[in-house]
């Protein structure tokens, strides 16, 4: 980074300082992982200069001869590892992809169904400070006492308000989803399906988890969590089917396919020219997701969540649902006198990096929570295995029962830090 060095030391510094960060720190926000060398390299590519708004072969701009090569990779690639007829790699985010499908699928002020936020859902599913919950009439599902989701009250919501989409999806709910039981209930009432599988996508991909997409009418994620690309979206189909809305193609009059008026919300719907460079890395990505070491990968990573979550149990913590299928485990915290945000605090002291969450029937505000969320995807990245994660549970254990006193904070500190050095991250220097 001679260049970079030399023009602006203050951001070069701050890259400095978070590789440091990284690779010196235990990173358990199960939304985060950490991207090999190889997308690094892509997404800090020259393709970052190039404009290409439109699909392959159907530009607004010349020049993207070789932007077609990187997009129609990514997405043969993307079609493979999810065995799907079509899909959009453009979406900027995961936010951008679900908007993608509002635009798609509903006028405003029509009636959807999600998980609630507050019981494990995610912001762009509904929440009235977002665009989906002011533009959309947002209803919502929850989950039992249990922390498990009840079809049988799903399908008495459904019918009650007549929705005319139904989401499944998550930020904070770390079992599996029932996608067949989700489509009857859809299919009783003749609404559309879509899950927003950006937290479990890569366990999805691996065959570890129920693959939503036979199911879902539409499929949405986020390509970075625990599929280890870069920080992007994605909109799939599984098979492409003729639109409900009876939409027609300008010229012809013929009723266009779901994946038509998919693309047409993605650009110029949601969003202009597409980063190119990102779609190089999740190219370079979905082809690190077809070897078979991945697939080891995240199998480790739901090992490790599993181990995780029995730890927690034994050491006398409420683990919401009383477990995980996925890379996610919520503790609520409520017993052990302490809220989210000062556990947050006092963790991040240690150099261990969590992130307050809410919990079902949580009596304590957004701000402030009754838990913590942690996954295991992206230490199991860096080798983590059953043992060590045993060894970071007691880790925080050890600072969540002295949340304020320093030295204890201190000697966590430098056991995480010997930790980290024996499961090196990046073997390079910022310089």
């Amino acid at each position: 980074m001679s260049h970079l060095i030399s023009q602006d030391p203050e951001i070069h510094a701050a890259i400095e300082r978070e590789v440091h960060r990284q690779n010196y720190g235990l990173e358990l926000i199960a939304s985060e992982n950490f991207v090999s060398r190889s997308v690094m390299q892509a997404q800090g590519s020259v393709f970052t200069n190039k404009y290409a708004e439109g699909l392959p072969g159907r530009r607004y701009y010349g020049g993207c001869e070789f932007t077609d090569v990187a997009e129609d990779l990514a997405r043969s690639r993307a079609k493979e590892l999810f065995q799907c007829d079509w899909v959009n790699v453009q979406p900027h985010s995961g936010a951008s992809a679900n908007a993608a499908v509002y635009l798609s699928c509903l006028k405003p002020g029509d009636t959807f169904l999600g998980l609630d936020l507050a019981h494990g859902g995610h912001l762009t599913h509904g929440s009235p400070v977002n665009f989906s919950g002011i533009w959309f009439q947002a209803t919502y599902y929850g989950v039992n006492e249990d922390g498990r989701i009840d079809m049988d009250r799903v399908r008495d919501k459904a019918k009650s308000i007549n929705p005319k989409l139904i989401s499944i999806g998550a930020s904070a709910y770390s079992r599996d989803f029932d996608y067949e039981a989700f489509r009857a209930i859809a299919d009783e009432i003749g609404a559309l399906l879509w899950m927003d599988m950006a937290h479990p996508a890569g366990l999805i991909a691996a065959g570890l988890l129920n693959d939503p997409l036979p199911h879902a009418h539409i499929v949405t994620t986020t390509t970075h969590k625990t599929l280890r690309g870069p920080r992007g979206g994605m909109v799939l189909i599984g098979n492409d089917f003729e639109n409900p809305f009876g939409k027609v193609a300008p010229k012809s009059g013929r009723v266009r396919n779901m994946s038509e008026l998919l693309d047409s919300a993605v650009f110029p719907g949601m969003q202009g020219g597409p980063l190119v460079h990102v779609i190089a890395a999740k190219a370079v990505a979905f082809k690190e997701a077809l070897q078979p070491e991945f697939v080891e990968y995240a199998r480790q990573v739901q090992k490790n969540a599993a181990v995780m979550a029995q730890s927690f149990l034994s050491r006398g913590y409420d683990v919401v649902s009383g477990g995980t299928d996925n890379h996610l485990v919520l503790v609520d915290l409520r017993s052990k006198n302490i809220t989210g945000r000062d556990a947050e605090r006092a963790l991040q002291a240690a150099h261990i990096t969590v992130n307050k969450n809410m919990v079902p029937f949580d009596d304590k505000s957004p701000f402030v929570t009754s838990g913590i969320r942690l996954g295991t995807a992206a230490v199991t990245t860096r080798g983590f295995e059953e043992a060590d994660i045993e060894e970071v549970v007691m880790l925080i254990d050890r600072v969540l029962n002295a949340p304020t006193n320093e030295s204890t904070q201190h000697k966590v500190k430098n056991e995480v830090y010997a930790l980290c050095e024996n499961h090196p991250l990046y073997d390079f220097v910022i310089a």
